[in-house]
């Protein structure tokens, strides 16, 4: 998907803070080759992360075929992405959400029709979302990985990866590591929040 003009803007005159949320496996993989996230990308303490994020997130944006599927999901504001329009449209499954088309509307634009004038923006994914928003800019990005999960052949982070790491993306857009926080010892999971420097 193609970024707007509009969205190329420096970060610092933006009214909109945007965090990324993702989970991936050893080689940087949200889901396996069918779309599907495995049972063993699901760490608690990371849903838990991942809720309490989104709970304070002014507008979820991700594809058509992301959803996180919480008790809350359903009362939050949120942009699904798709080329299927031409610009903005109602979503006919959700009341509180919006379809966009990057190509054809401004992230700003998108979150006006909203109500939305500013706050935080929580990027869920899939891949080229989460490949839109390193073009828009990150401020935040949380970066789980489950240290024990291979999905050789899955769907990737973001569009660089295997070929680069998830690391070496978020580093490459002025992104830096904060300290790995350790979220399931029993699944080598871990926990690093990338901020823009």
């Amino acid at each position: 998907m193609k970024v707007t003009e509009t969205d190329r803007r420096p970060r610092s005159s933006q009214s909109f803070r945007i965090e990324g949320y993702a989970i991936v496996s050893v080689d940087g993989m949200l889901a396996d080759h069918n779309g599907h996230m495995p049972g063993a990308l699901k760490i608690d303490a990371d849903q838990q992360f991942f809720a309490n994020g989104l709970d304070h997130a002014d507008v979820v944006v991700h594809g058509r075929h992301s959803h996180e599927g919480q008790p809350h999901s359903g009362h939050r504001r949120r942009l699904v992405l798709t080329r299927q329009i031409a610009a903005l449209a109602s979503d006919p499954e959700y009341p509180q959400a919006n379809l966009w088309n990057p190509a054809g509307a401004s992230l700003t634009q998108a979150c006006q029709a909203l109500a939305l004038m500013q706050g935080v923006v929580a990027v869920i994914g899939g891949t080229d979302v989460f490949g839109l928003f390193l073009d828009i800019g990150y401020d935040v990005f949380h970066l789980s990985r489950a240290g024990r999960v291979r999905l050789p052949g899955g769907r990737p982070v973001f569009p660089q990866v295997p070929d680069q790491t998830p690391e070496a993306v978020l580093a490459s857009r002025g992104l830096e590591a904060g300290p790995a926080q350790l979220l399931d010892a029993q699944a080598d999971a871990t926990l690093v929040t990338w901020c823009k420097g």
